[in-house]
């Protein structure tokens, strides 16, 4: 017999960690290989770990609702051993897991592999994971023991003299000021009485820190056009019915919107990128996200390949990602590889908003409501079905002047959608 490691996988393109929701076995469950271990929920989608072995789970190292890195381990598992010294040499050195977790007060062989979250949090709170005591397998810090030092206040940060070790003469003095001027966290509110209180867990918390991290690093400016789409309503309503009857599913405003956003990112690619640091990378293929919500919960699922889709194929490919988000189907690779977003925040009745740009994507586009407006015409009023379309770009990669000229070609392609301009199938 050997023991093996199952690790946390990678579930999506720039995925970090997960967390892991449910443990769908127990210590000493025989699986099959590929047999579902456990949920798991990252930024991008909630996803089932399958077993890496054919075996015996022997040991549940990650404990439900615990945050590790893509790569940690997870469980141990037993399997069936071909007795190479290789294979004993594994089963030796895993067999000893056991015994080092009612030892972890003494071990600290991990104490300095910290894993992204467990940095990033670091870094945005100023604490010295030096002074951190660590109570993950092997004295590793977790992401829990940095949240529990967040909320006491008590944030332990560099002393005066290892600071001083490390400026230069002339700047000791400013180095010892600045230590002791650290202001200490602020104290998180209380409850009072009747008030209830809502962890924040699953995939609210996920959107927290995804929406600070966005707010973070993103210099956000924004845009906004008003949009005729008279024609367009028009068009729509008159085939309708007839598309939901061959068809099955509704032609939806917003599959025409999508489609004049993907022709626009072709004419303008530079909204189709994502900085990189030291460079832009300008996407080649245009693959744009949509936000699907469930009950409190938002998922961002991507239309692969947009600009060579009809609006049949738009429409199509929006209905079955919704659906996939409601019944809990949507795959990693439903998830995966969006470069730009469009938020259909029409259909809750908004008129305007501004949108958090989806990290690291380089721009938003809310699309409004369509309202019927008084718009002067030929200096007389007329009865217009309008639409506000707010974008929200990352000004790193993006200028007001290619913006405007991105909104300009999406609204003029928006109003010249009627029956003799544009092919439904």
């Amino acid at each position: 017999m050997a023991l093996e490691k199952i690790l946390m996988p990678q579930l999506g393109e720039s995925v970090t960690e997960g967390t892991i929701n449910t443990w769908l076995v127990q210590v000493g469950d025989k699986v099959n290989k590929y047999d579902p271990i456990a949920e798991v929920m990252t930024d991008k989608v909630n996803a089932e770990v399958p077993s890496s072995f054919t075996g015996t789970i022997k040991e549940i190292v990650t404990a439900e609702g615990e945050t590790v890195a893509v790569g940690e381990l997870i469980c141990y598992i037993e399997t069936e051993s071909s007795g190479t010294a290789d294979t004993k040499e594994v089963a030796q050195e895993n067999t000893a897991a056991p015994e080092e977790v009612s030892n972890e007060s003494s071990d600290q062989s991990m104490k300095k592999r910290y894993s992204p979250a467990v940095l990033r949090l670091a870094q945005e709170n100023n604490i010295d994971l030096e002074l951190v005591t660590g109570t993950g397998r092997g004295g590793r810090i977790t992401r829990k023991d940095i949240e529990k030092i967040i909320q006491s206040g008590q944030l332990p940060t560099k002393s005066s003299e290892s600071v001083e070790s490390v400026v230069a003469p002339v700047e000791q003095e400013t180095a010892k000021t600045s230590v002791t001027k650290t202001v200490p966290a602020a104290p998180q509110p209380t409850s009072q009485a009747g008030d209830i209180e809502i962890p924040v867990t699953g995939v609210r918390k996920v959107i927290a820190q995804n929406m600070v991290r966005s707010k973070t690093e993103i210099p956000h400016a924004w845009m906004t056009v008003e949009v005729d789409v008279t024609d367009l309503v028009k068009f729509r309503n008159s085939i309708k019915n007839e598309f939901k009857q061959n068809e099955g599913y509704n032609l939806t405003y917003f599959a025409f919107f999508v489609k004049a956003v993907a022709q626009g990112l072709k004419k303008f690619p530079q909204l189709n990128s994502t900085w990189a640091g030291d460079k832009i990378i300008q996407r080649k293929d245009i693959n744009l996200s949509i936000a699907v919500a469930k009950d409190q919960e938002l998922f961002v699922p991507v239309i692969k390949h947009a600009d060579e889709k009809s609006i049949k194929g738009i429409a199509r490919e929006i209905n079955e990602l919704a659906q996939k988000a409601r019944s809990n189907k949507l795959s990693p690779e439903d998830m995966q590889g969006g470069t730009f977003t469009v938020n259909n925040t029409g259909s809750f009745g908004s008129v305007q908003s501004m949108g958090v740009i989806n990290h690291p994507q380089a721009a938003i586009l809310q699309v409004e409501s369509i309202v019927k407006r008084p718009i002067i015409i030929n200096d007389m009023f007329a009865a217009r079905d309008m639409v506000n379309l707010c974008l929200s770009l990352d000004h790193r990669i993006l200028d007001g002047l290619v913006c405007g000229q991105f909104l300009a070609y999406v609204k003029e392609t928006l109003e010249n959608m009627n029956e003799n301009t544009i092919q439904v199938y």
